[in-house]
């Protein structure tokens, strides 16, 4: 090929298309344009009632039109969905990354609205009438890293090696800057952050997924169980699960979670993971896949004993896939009387309560399985997130005497 056709031909598009944006991702890094230094203004229609800071997740802004924002996590979109309420309340909005620890605030801001560590260090930064409020999404921190630790201890004890925590985070006070707050997980979650005395709003999780019901041979559902999760597998409590299930061969555990990204977790369960008959490990699953609703098709109900969450949006997830929730009282959801929250999630307790679902009447274990995926459906989807959100902001706004039109 000459050179000439060869700068006709796609390829080289593909290839001086990549070098460009090679290019200018090299040039935003060294001119500090990385994410976590960005900031997107969102503008209202018509006249502006004030401004927003908003710092979350930036990644939904900076997609090119047309482009859906991914499922994998719920805070994507929610992020996203958040600030877009604030724009139709009639106001502008400026929106940064939760990491961004460089910016400075200009002007006057009538809201701010933080995740994690921002809250502390704008909230003197902005005008003493700014409302300021914490968005929870784990329970709080110092009680998460503590709760992690003692998870390590224990497999320490168990299993005679150290694994290096995965979850822990630097504290933050955010809630003691806050006004008020807002989360996405139930009582467990609120009550952490109770010493802060501030009044906290609860909001349901905007699931990506809404599955029509799975048909399922529930004989055989009832015994096999799914864990679905993401990294920090101490954390989340994989380690006792595959140490109860390594005990109860007569049930059986599909894994869908990153192992391959803990290699140390890996090496002290790799029987476990890998060379025992009824545990069988896939890795990480696109909830949007139909790998994921195959999986889904073939059991009964879903694992997660995490020890510390602030809602366990996996959970809600596996609940619009028809799986009874078997979680630990920190995953932060409540699973009502279709599901079973565990206070203990000793090996031996798991086992017990494993074997009992095991042996229940198929048509029972159908209809905890159904009355758990007609409430994700009711609850946790984005149509429900996007009419309370704004609900619970407008009560913000009327506790300090400002009127939404």
């Amino acid at each position: 090929m000459n050179f000439q056709k060869f700068r006709d031909s796609t390829l080289f598009r593909v290839i001086r298309k990549a070098k460009g944006f090679v290019r200018q991702v090299q040039k935003e890094v060294k001119e500090g344009k990385s994410r976590e230094n960005l900031v997107v203004t969102l503008r209202p229609e018509g006249g502006s009632r004030g401004r927003v800071l908003f710092s979350y997740i930036i990644d939904a802004f900076l997609l090119p039109t047309g482009t859906s924002i991914p499922k994998s996590h719920t805070n994507f979109w929610q992020s996203w969905q958040m600030a877009q309420t604030f724009v139709q309340l009639g106001y502008e909005v400026d929106v940064i990354h939760w990491t961004n620890h460089n910016f400075i605030p200009k002007g006057n801001y009538a809201i701010l609205v933080d995740v994690r560590r921002n809250l502390e260090r704008l909230a003197p930064l902005v005008n003493e009438d700014c409302v300021k409020i914490m968005h929870i999404d784990t329970a709080h921190i110092l009680f998460h890293n503590a709760a992690e630790a003692n998870r390590l201890l224990a497999l320490q004890q168990r299993r005679g090696v150290t694994l290096n925590p995965r979850r822990f985070e630097i504290p933050n006070q955010g809630i003691e800057y806050a006004d008020y707050g807002t989360a996405t997980g139930n009582d467990f979650v609120l009550d952490t952050f109770a010493y802060a005395k501030k009044k906290i709003f609860k909001l349901p999780s905007p699931c990506g997924v809404n599955l029509d019901w799975l048909n399922r041979d529930w004989n055989q559902c009832r015994k096999r169980f799914l864990w679905f999760s993401s990294s920090g597998l101490v954390h989340k409590g994989l380690d006792l699960a595959l140490e109860a299930f390594r005990e109860i061969p007569e049930c059986h555990l599909t894994v869908c979670a990153p192992v391959e990204r803990e290699k140390e977790f890996v090496r002290v369960y790799h029987r476990e993971l890998y060379e025992t008959s009824n545990i069988q490990t896939i890795g990480w699953v696109d909830i949007d896949s139909e790998k994921f609703r195959d999986i889904a098709t073939f059991c009964g109900s879903t694992l997660h004993l995490s020890c510390s969450e602030g809602g366990a949006p996996s959970v809600k997830t596996c609940m619009h896939a028809g799986l009874v929730p078997i979680v630990s009282y920190e995953s932060g959801i409540d699973v009502h009387d279709y599901g079973y929250s565990l206070r203990d999630c000793s090996i031996d307790n798991i086992k017990r309560v494993v074997r009992n679902i095991a042996l229940l009447p198929p048509d029972e274990v159908e209809m905890k399985a159904r009355a758990a995926w007609e409430y994700a459906r009711r609850h946790y989807t984005r149509e429900n997130f996007a009419k309370e959100y704004p609900r619970v902001i407008v009560e913000i706004l009327s506790k300090i005497g400002s009127t939404v039109v």
